[in-house]
């Protein structure tokens, strides 16, 4: 039997897309309680699931970025709160980030390319920043 790849590329984009809109309202729930346990939690597992699914399918891009945010959101569950609004702003734009990745595989089928350059924008966390150990870098 072969494998598939439409078939798990298109259940990859549904659960992606579900995931992502957790993280969004957990982040939204974050921004009115900064030590909302359930928000950190819902965060820290849809990021994993987020990991796994892409490195599945060899998204390496979106493995990536995805581990970040998950190790960044295990240091703040460790901490059980998010520390500021500065690391809040770091969890959107991680979001942000795999939003946009996931619309590359959704446009084009493909996984995204790594960025070889950082952007200009020092909010802006690309793969490349994240690797580098940008705003997504373990604390």
């Amino acid at each position: 039997m072969a494998f598939d790849i439409a078939k798990y590329r298109a259940l990859f984009l549904e659960e992606g897309a579900e995931h992502l809109s957790e993280i969004s309202a957990a982040l939204l729930e974050l921004e009115k309680d900064s030590e909302s346990v359930d928000a950190i939690d819902v965060i820290f597992r849809m990021a994993h699931s987020m990991k796994s699914m892409a490195a599945s399918l060899g998204y390496d891009s979106i493995t990536e970025v995805a581990h970040r945010l998950e190790d960044r959101m295990q240091t703040i569950r460790s901490a059980a709160r998010v520390a500021d609004a500065a690391e809040l702003q770091v969890l959107f734009v991680g979001l942000q980030d795999l939003e946009q990745m996931v619309e590359v595989v959704a446009s084009t089928g493909e996984a995204p390319p790594v960025v070889s350059e950082p952007t200009e924008s020092p909010t802006h966390a690309s793969p490349q920043v994240a690797r580098e150990g940008g705003p997504l870098k373990k604390d």
